[in-house]
């Protein structure tokens, strides 16, 4: 649990880093995203992890102070989208499992897309298990004829012993991407953290053509326990004008299955000069530390796949 209200969170303003991004995806890899961060409190080390994905899979990168990172070095082939969390004194990294690379580069050219939810463990985030697949899809809005189906952006809650599993399902084409984002958000849940999870019988969040930030797909959705309530922190894919764009929005839940939208805490903007996140910004993750809240993210110049990059940065509440 955060141990902060959610009207301390909502009346927080994040401001962004001026060294963004602070991790840079490579010219011959041009996305590094959808950052998850294990702080110093929990690290075997003292010392701050995050994974992130590229095209050759999830890596982990390590850093002294969570602003300068190391190189990274690749953990989990075939992967995207991990969410790392410790649970006892054992690390669980959940992930998006994907198809081999043949059938993956076939799933973006006119093929099938096929993903699912599996997870590794590690007990010192340097050596880790084999995969053991969490969550498959069974249901008939987590496939689409002709893009194939998607089980996506994991992101565990631990409470009160039990386990809810929030994470991404559907496959919505975006036309000036050139790629599907997430159509739905979903959730299901167990007793224990690497099996038994009974989803719930439809979707918790659909997209809404009524709503400016939802109109299009959901994205992905990262739940936090707060002292009175949860926080929702959910990018959705939305249409202004001719484009599509992203942004971090804020959203409350009394009970952590029914959400609202509150606010918009990180838009795309051209920031200190810099166009890294002129168009869209993505998956979150939100952690607090001694010095106050942090809320890592990745961003993208541009739309379409052969030409948009996306790199890691952050913004602190402002204090």
């Amino acid at each position: 649990m955060l141990d902060i209200t959610f009207g301390e969170l909502a009346e927080a303003r994040f401001r962004l880093y001026d060294g963004n991004p602070v991790i840079r995806s490579k010219f011959y890899d041009p996305v590094i995203a959808d950052p998850s961060v294990i702080t110093p409190d929990e690290s075997p080390d003292g010392k701050w992890y995050l994974f992130a994905h590229s095209l050759k899979g999830i890596s982990v990168f390590v850093s002294d102070d969570g602003v300068v990172f190391d190189k990274g070095r690749r953990v989990i082939p075939r992967a995207m989208r991990a969410d790392a969390k410790k649970i006892g004194d054992l690390y669980y990294i959940f992930y998006e499992r994907l198809q081999p690379l043949f059938a993956r580069a076939k799933g973006l050219v006119g093929g099938k897309w096929e993903s699912d939810i599996y997870a590794v463990t590690s007990a010192d985030l340097k050596s880790f298990s084999e995969p053991v697949p969490i969550l498959t899809a069974d249901r008939a809005y987590e496939r689409t004829e002709k893009n194939g189906h998607s089980l996506s952006n994991p992101f565990l809650l631990e409470e009160g012993g039990k386990y809810r599993l929030y994470y991404s399902a559907g496959l919505t084409y975006i036309a000036d991407c050139g790629f599907s984002e997430p159509t739905y958000i979903c959730l299901a849940e167990s007793a224990e953290p690497l099996k038994g999870y009974v989803k719930y019988p439809a979707p918790i969040i659909y997209p809404d053509v009524r709503s400016r930030f939802f109109d299009l797909c959901c994205g992905c959705l990262k739940v936090y326990k707060l002292e009175d309530g949860y926080a929702g922190l959910e990018n959705g894919i939305y249409r202004e004008g001719d484009m599509s764009k992203s942004a971090i929005q804020l959203l409350y839940s009394a009970d952590g299955v029914k959400f609202e939208f509150v606010k918009t805490l990180i838009e795309p903007c051209v920031c200190y000069g810099s166009d890294w996140m002129a168009q869209f910004v993505y998956a979150s993750h939100l952690v607090k530390t001694a010095k106050g809240l942090r809320l890592y993210f990745n961003a993208r110049d541009k739309a379409y796949m052969l030409s948009g990059r996306e790199h890691i940065g952050f913004a602190e509440a402002e204090t």
